[in-house]
């Protein structure tokens, strides 16, 4: 039994990620979906959706949703899943999608813990801004 995976953002933003995430892997070893919230989005229709999907994931081991920015509508209405076996982590991005689909076979919490990681760790400053004026500082 694994989790399953709902991704839900603005636009096509989950679906290119989605996609560039399979690709780089060769598969999806998780039972996925994404959902792409169009800017002209029925709220309750979209609830509707999201926990429709989330029944279709969930085969007992929980559903992880991932979404594109907190506080914004994709976040939003994620929230009022009232779900205990649904987590949400939002700041999607391609290093965290990578990150926990190498890892079909954690729990919820496990995953959540690889997403966040993944997110954060991929997040890296490699050649700092050289300041023209450092020089003069003495």
């Amino acid at each position: 039994m694994s989790v399953g995976l709902l991704i839900i953002s603005h636009g096509s933003v989950g679906q290119a990620i989605y996609e560039a995430a399979t690709s780089v892997l060769g598969s999806c070893p998780i039972r996925t979906h994404v959902v792409a919230m169009e800017f002209d989005y029925n709220r309750d229709d979209m609830l509707d959706e999201i926990q429709e999907k989330i029944i279709e994931l969930d085969m007992g081991a929980g559903v992880l949703v991932l979404t594109d920015l907190y506080g914004a509508t994709p976040s939003n209405i994620a929230c009022l899943v009232d779900d205990p076996n649904v987590a949400i982590v939002s700041g999607l991005n391609l290093p965290m999608l990578i990150r926990l689909l190498n890892y079909p076979n954690l729990s919820l919490a496990e995953l959540v813990s690889k997403a966040i990681s993944g997110g954060s760790e991929g997040i890296i400053h490699y050649k700092p801004i050289k300041d023209p004026h450092a020089a003069n500082r003495s």
